[in-house]
């Protein structure tokens, strides 16, 4: 047959493309979920948020704000905890697809 016409074969070396078990898209958005709450903590609760009412507040008042402080949570999360959750989930995957079944 034509090599045109027919399939050629798959090598070892092509990469599988691997679906995101349902874990892994929880964990992925974890720190985009809790920045969206607290950019809606922040507009459905505008007096918690120091910068929109500046009358007498002092240094702490400026620099601890629950609604900013939980955008920064979410934030670190998904830029420092989540890809390395996601790295170790997905290597586990591997390694349970690799294991030799009973």
């Amino acid at each position: 047959m034509n090599e045109l016409v027919t399939r050629p074969a798959k090598s070892s070396e092509q990469s599988r493309t691997a679906r995101k078990t349902p874990r892994v898209v929880v964990i992925e958005a974890l720190g985009p979920l809790t920045i969206l709450g607290g950019i809606v903590w922040a507009f459905a609760q505008p007096y918690r948020v120091t910068f929109f009412y500046a009358d007498g507040k002092g240094f702490w008042d400026w620099a601890v704000q629950p609604p900013l402080l939980a955008v920064l949570v979410g934030l670190l999360f998904s830029l420092l905890v989540a890809p390395g959750l996601v790295e170790d989930l997905e290597r586990a995957d591997e390694a349970r697809e690799d294991a030799p079944t009973r």
